[in-house]
């Protein structure tokens, strides 16, 4: 169904309260109460959650909604949202509700009725916020932005929108690249979000000062949006321009406005220490895809996994230390009443307290019903000390693993640097300790892939089953395979991407090699959902007037299953003329603009070139963390460096904390790792 266009400002005013003033926005929950008995899971609507923050809001100067661009049950445990809600709310001056995309029953009845996008906390409309807060965390929920945003009775274009209307901000892993968004977007932020969030809030809160005080005009949005660029890390699409050569590159994106940089910087969080969020975690009202109370243990990665975005844009490596996460998990356990409490980061077994942190929260959890997980754990960091830790209480249900190739090869090209004798040693562990179920996660469509190297998936798969069935007939294996995207700032940014009939190809290939093992489950994703990805990660702006497109002729829920947006995708790239092949399937060289260039991740684009041109000579590149710097380009201009653990390297933690020579250890499996008193001295 094609999206209608904006509604008209007029109808804004029925969802004001009769007699209110015009500051004051009604709310849409007697319009939107009728509607929900008709509607799938309505509890997502309802709000009145636990720890829910609700302020009135003439007590505000500053008014925020903040966005997980997909239906609640996958939002709502959002660890982002989760942490700028509170540190917003915390901010006496400043109020923060949350929004989650309506299902396509309820949007229906929605549109049929002008009820706007709303907020879950009172039910106010969107239009009526001054900022629109969206976390991108992948491409995949672009259209939604632009659906939600017309819902919400705001013009899609920044162009268009005056200063009645929220300013639109995005954040998130998909920012890394937001040209795709750049006519859309008012304001882009690249890296961590809680010091630059409360910067964003007292500029715009000072803004509304001076347009009270007649020192600012009220109808000025250029004035507010040059305002937002004078905060470190904040990018805005409009005060910028991208040129193109004749054959149709991109030549460089360029600053048009005085004044602002023209390389854009991440925002780091120096030291998580000062961030103890979330301290009062929501507890959803209904199911959602995780029920847990989750602590993020460490930010950042070093293992140079060339795939891994997530690895790349978040470093340097910054972990919280082991008693903070106690006194954390303590007090959200009592507070949330959750059954399972999730240690978070990309590799939660690579934090240096890991055996101390699972030890102590063990001890205090044994006996009842609170169980540990760790939802990233590497192969080789994964030994029968953390594996006992983690199944005190008996629960042994299931572990997930990602060697991400089959082959040794592969694996050193994507310096993935973990061997099959790792991987047959982990399910070893696993089986023989009690655990029923081992989940491998897999990509094709990898730089320099061949079917020899996609077969050795089946392999390693069969493998790892042939252990699990020696430790019990009811054990299972599942692998899980996707085909590959190349993402911006990684070494593979340069990367040709396989078509979906490609990828599709060689999932056949790994059906059929195990369709004789009974008891080996396959599981994998729709090819063409990553073509659409890879075109979004890798577009510059032109891409826009195919994303606008395709949400006119109803894309939507781009990532999910239940909808097939594909048709409409392709008839939005031919409508447009945008080239799908162009984007995605041609090799960029090393010369050539990259429609991200001028935002900056804090890694020298030349060593990823070089990486790059490692990874097509199957060269491996140990963890940083244990061995000298390879000058990525991140630590030079921070007052820290990630926390090394290599001889005569040195733990800084930052001010007030002492530095200790150490020698690597609780690395390969082994299950010796640094103690509290090794890991901290005097800290």
């Amino acid at each position: 169904m094609a999206a209608p266009p904006t509604p008209p400002r007029g109808q804004r005013a029925a969802f004001r309260r009769p007699g209110a003033a015009a500051t004051v926005p009604g709310t849409v929950w007697d319009a939107l109460e009728p509607l929900l008995p008709d509607v799938s899971k309505p509890a997502q609507y309802v709000g009145v959650e636990h720890n829910q923050v609700r302020t009135d809001w003439t007590a505000a100067e500053t008014r925020w909604l903040l966005c997980y661009p997909d239906t609640y049950e996958v939002g709502q445990p959002n660890q982002g949202i989760q942490i700028l809600y509170e540190v917003l709310n915390g901010r006496p001056t400043a109020m923060a509700e949350r929004a989650y995309a309506p299902w396509i029953d309820l949007e229906e009845r929605m549109r049929e009725r002008d009820i706007p996008t709303f907020s879950l906390e009172h039910h106010r409309p969107l239009w009526a916020f001054d900022v629109f807060a969206v976390s991108l965390p992948h491409e995949l929920g672009h259209t939604n932005l632009l659906n939600l945003l017309d819902l919400g009775q705001v013009p899609i274009r920044s162009a268009d929108r005056s200063t009645e209307d929220p300013i639109v901000l995005v954040g998130g892993h998909a920012a890394f690249n937001p040209e795709p968004l750049a006519p859309f977007v008012d304001a882009v932020v690249a890296g961590d979000g809680e010091e630059v969030t409360l910067e964003i809030d007292a500029v715009l809160r000072a803004w509304k000062r001076d347009v009270a005080a007649g020192t600012a005009a009220a109808d000025d949005r250029h004035q507010l949006l040059r305002r937002l660029a004078g905060v470190e890390g904040v990018y805005v699409p409009a005060f910028y321009e991208a040129r193109y050569s004749g054959d149709g590159r991109l030549l460089r994106t360029v600053p048009v406005e005085p004044g602002v940089p023209a390389l854009v910087p991440k925002r780091t969080v120096q030291d998580l220490e000062q961030w103890q969020y979330p301290v009062k975690q929501i507890v959803p009202l209904t199911e959602t895809v995780h029920e847990r109370f989750s602590v993020e243990i460490f930010r950042g990665c070093t293992r140079g996994c060339r795939f891994c975005q997530a690895g790349m844009i978040t470093r340097p490596v910054r972990e919280r230390l082991p008693e903070t996460v106690q006194k954390m998990v303590t007090e959200g356990v009592k507070d949330t009443g959750f059954e399972e409490v999730g240690l978070l980061s990309l590799s939660s077994a690579d934090h240096s307290g890991i055996g101390a942190i699972a030890r102590d929260l063990a001890d205090e959890y044994e006996g009842t019903t609170t169980s540990l997980s760790l939802p990233s754990t590497r192969v080789d960091a994964f030994n029968v000390t953390l594996s006992n830790e983690l199944a005190r209480n008996g629960r042994r249900s299931g572990l997930t693993f990602a060697p991400e190739a089959g082959s040794e090869r592969m694996r050193a090209v994507i310096n993935k640097m973990v061997s099959e004798e790792d991987m047959l040693r982990t399910a070893e562990i696993a089986f023989s300790q009690g655990w029923r179920h081992c989940k491998l996660y897999f990509m094709v469509g990898l730089p320099t892939e061949t079917d020899e190297d996609v077969l050795a998936i089946a392999e390693l798969g069969i493998k790892v089953w042939e252990v699990a069935r020696k430790h019990g007939r009811a054990n299972k294996v599942t692998i899980s395979v996707g085909g590959f995207v190349p993402k911006p700032h990684t070494p593979f940014q340069w990367a040709p991407q396989d078509t979906g009939e490609e990828i599709r190809r060689k999932l056949a290939l790994i059906r059929q090699a195990i369709s004789k093992v009974s008891g080996l489950k396959l599981r994998t994703n729709d090819p063409e959902e990553g073509v659409i990805e890879g075109l979004l990660a890798r577009g510059d702006r032109r891409v826009a007037a195919a994303v606008e497109r395709a949400w006119r002729l109803g894309a939507k829920f781009d990532g999910w299953h239940e909808i097939d947006t594909l048709s409409t995708w392709m008839q939005a790239l031919e409508e447009t003329g945008v080239d799908l092949h162009w984007y995605i399937a041609r090799e960029r060289d090393q010369n050539e603009a990259l429609p991200w260039d001028h935002l900056d991740s804090g890694l020298d684009k030349d060593w990823l070139w070089k990486d790059w041109q490692d990874a097509t000579s199957d060269t491996a590149l140990e963890d940083c963390r244990w061995t000298p710097c390879y000058d990525c380009g991140v630590c030079p201009g921070l007052s820290l460096e990630h926390d090394t653990g290599y001889e005569g390297g040195s733990y800084n933690m930052g001010a007030g904390r002492k530095t200790l020579p150490v020698v690597p250890s609780g690395l390969g499996g082994s299950d010796q790792l640094p103690t509290v008193a090794e890991r901290y001295v005097g800290g």
